[in-house]
């Protein structure tokens, strides 16, 4: 099994280098940390006094990864749930926050389970998802990256600046959707025609 550390190695390398995307409301962005989450932990890696872009061009794939470790794992305690959903739950919670989570507990309450949708890993959460995933761990970590998935079409149905993250600029799947997908299994991906299908309405 993987640990934290490896997980959260995969998640820098998938996120890439230093982009600065006006369409994209988490602003400067390096390996995943944006440059709010820098002014939130108090980064100033120039030592300037001010955390900007500079200091999110200083930041380092060892210091993302402990940023991610720190305060998208052990502080939110994804550790408490199954270790079959770990890497998609801390890889969506590295990519959308608590969001991650509320995703996960909407998924809970359709399979009949009675918890709250907060976005808050407790005792309640992780036992309810220690109950689905015991009949077959394997699908329910596809039914939440599937959940992923559709949270991502209808984040880019709502929002068309948003539309590029989900469908290339050839046409075909966006990062965001590869992403979710890289977490359900290969039976499950979207063909070519389907994913076309799905977004055919999008101008």
């Amino acid at each position: 099994m993987q640990t934290v550390r490896q997980i959260a190695t995969e998640i820098v390398g998938r996120e890439g280098g230093f982009v600065d995307d006006p369409d994209d409301p988490g602003g400067a962005t390096k390996y995943g940390v944006t440059v709010h989450t820098m002014r939130r932990l108090g980064l100033d890696l120039s030592s300037d006094g001010s955390i900007d872009q500079t200091d999110v061009r200083h930041l380092s794939k060892t210091q993302a990864v402990d940023i991610f470790v720190r305060h998208y794992f052990e502080l939110p305690r994804l550790g408490l749930l199954p270790s079959t959903i770990q890497p998609s739950v801390f890889d969506m919670y590295v990519n959308a926050g608590a969001q991650a989570v509320r995703i996960l507990q909407l998924l809970l309450r359709e399979m009949g389970c009675d918890v709250a949708v907060d976005g808050v890993v407790g005792p309640q959460t992780a036992q309810a998802c220690e109950r689905a995933a015991r009949p077959d761990p394997v699908t329910f970590r596809d039914a939440y990256g599937i959940a992923r998935r559709n949270y991502y079409f209808r984040l880019a149905d709502r929002r068309p600046s948003s539309r590029k993250y989900a469908r290339s600029r050839a046409g075909g799947k966006g990062g965001w959707i590869r992403r979710a997908e890289e977490f359900v299994s290969p039976s499950y991906h979207l063909s070519e025609a389907e994913f076309k299908r799905r977004v055919s309405g999008w101008d």
